[in-house]
């Protein structure tokens, strides 16, 4: 194998300030658009965000029609369902105001409506056929209203696939927002459950990235368009991950004990973007290999602080309930960076040696996780050892994040790693 010897930077511009939600629509026009497809999900349809967005676009005589139906945690059928109505309508451009969920289901809409096409052919491998998107897309502009995916800086667009029960998504830098507008006024509502789990997936991103197998241990591609999004942890991609790091381990407590913690909601808002500058450029890997499953098999749980009407995982609860057990598994490839990691999140590590890595830096995350009163582990949401043979299936597939582990994890691995997670404390 012929090793790599570069790697890319790529990410969205960011405009971030409070109140800049209202320059929207000016952006919009100055990016001569003047139709387009404003995303959002149903509970937000009715809050100050969309509002906002709606005002500017009115006050610029930028005409619009409003997708309210995304679904949290989307679907293969609900990305279709946003497919289908950007198909039908000559859009020029697409705005997105909402979460993770939201930003990823504008991607899609954006994709599949300019460039048609069967829905596995982007999907990732070996599930999809992985195929590169064609072209140069229209104009998204990305306004998230949580604190978590950094999907505004990301070409990532993750979603179930109902009939695998299982998640997969599509990957590519051309799916990247235009814009990604951080306004700390857009959070304000959100429910102290969803900033936990929002802000638990900026910290796993933080952590996964840094610890992601080195990019220059990776292939060589065969030409540069098929260097992947995500590419191995690298030094341009450190600095973002170490910074979102440091961010989370100050502000994640007081921005969800405190929704009126003005300074803690902006800063998680920036950790965010700056993980996800990181991890879209280094990629994350078993932490959300394994979420993936876990989201997708889910039977009755239903989170505190989501209005939906289906079962669910919030997707930052299902990547932090394996993350324990990851990092206990992991740190033996790279010690230095889990004590790292550990040390900036409040660990004591003068006196840790390389083999105390895994155990210092899982018990930083399991304090994080009872003191933001997350569930104990896989049974606290439904799951018992009879489902790991699911799981464990699930998660194979999954090669894009999964072979990015600095330690490989064999079938035999998946299955302790889930035995682990079914409790963490």
């Amino acid at each position: 194998m012929v090793q790599e010897i570069a790697f890319e930077m790529a990410t969205s511009s960011i405009r971030f300030g409070p109140g800049v939600t209202r320059e929207v629509g000016l952006d919009l026009s100055d990016m001569k658009v003047s139709r387009v497809m404003v995303l959002t999900d149903p509970n937000l349809t009715k809050l100050p965000p969309v509002a906002t967005v709606l005002q500017s676009l009115t006050d610029n005589k930028i005409t619009f029609s409003v997708f309210d139906r995304v679904r949290v945690e989307p679907s293969d059928e609900s990305f279709q369902e946003a497919i289908a109505f950007a198909s039908a309508r000559e859009f020029d451009g697409f705005v997105a105001v909402g979460g993770g969920s939201t930003m990823d289901t504008a991607k899609a809409a954006n994709l599949y409506s300019t460039y048609p096409a069967d829905f596995l052919d982007y999907v990732n491998p070996p599930i999809g056929k992985g195929l590169p998107v064609p072209g140069h897309l229209k104009p998204l502009i990305a306004i998230p209203t949580t604190a978590g995916t950094g999907s505004e800086t990301t070409g990532v667009a993750i979603c179930d696939l109902a009939r695998m029960h299982a998640k997969t998504g599509i990957a590519h830098r051309r799916l990247k927002p235009t814009l990604g507008i951080i306004d700390p006024e857009n959070t304000r509502s959100q429910p102290a459950p969803v900033a936990a789990s929002a802000g638990l997936d900026v910290l796993s991103h933080a952590l996964e990235s840094y610890t992601a197998i080195p990019f220059h241990q990776r292939p060589h591609p065969d030409r540069p368009v098929l260097r992947p999004a995500y590419q191995g942890s690298n030094p341009i991609s450190d600095i973002w991950s170490l910074e979102a790091l440091r961010l989370v381990a100050r502000y994640l407590v007081r921005a969800v004990e405190d929704s009126s913690d003005d300074e803690a909601r902006s800063r998680m808002l920036l950790a965010a973007s700056y993980a996800g500058v990181g991890f879209g450029n280094a990629g994350v890997h078993l932490p959300h290999g394994m979420s993936y499953p876990v989201s997708g098999l889910v039977r009755h749980f239903r989170p505190e602080g989501y209005a939906v009407d289906h079962a669910m995982v919030p997707h930052g609860i299902s990547v932090i309930l394996n993350a324990p057990a990851v990092f206990r598994f992991t740190a033996p490839a790279c010690p230095e960076r889990h004590l790292h990691a550990a040390e900036i999140l409040g660990a004591d590590t003068t006196r840790a040696q390389p083999a105390d890595a895994g155990k210092i830096l899982s018990e930083q995350i399991v304090q994080l996780m009872q003191r933001l009163k997350l569930p104990n582990g896989l049974s606290a949401i439904g799951y018992t050892h009879s489902d790991i043979p699911s799981l464990v299936q699930g998660t194979l597939p999954q090669h894009r994040v999964t072979k990015l582990s600095p330690r490989p994890a064999s079938e035999e691995d998946l299955t302790g790693l889930f035995e682990e997670a079914l409790v963490a404390w």
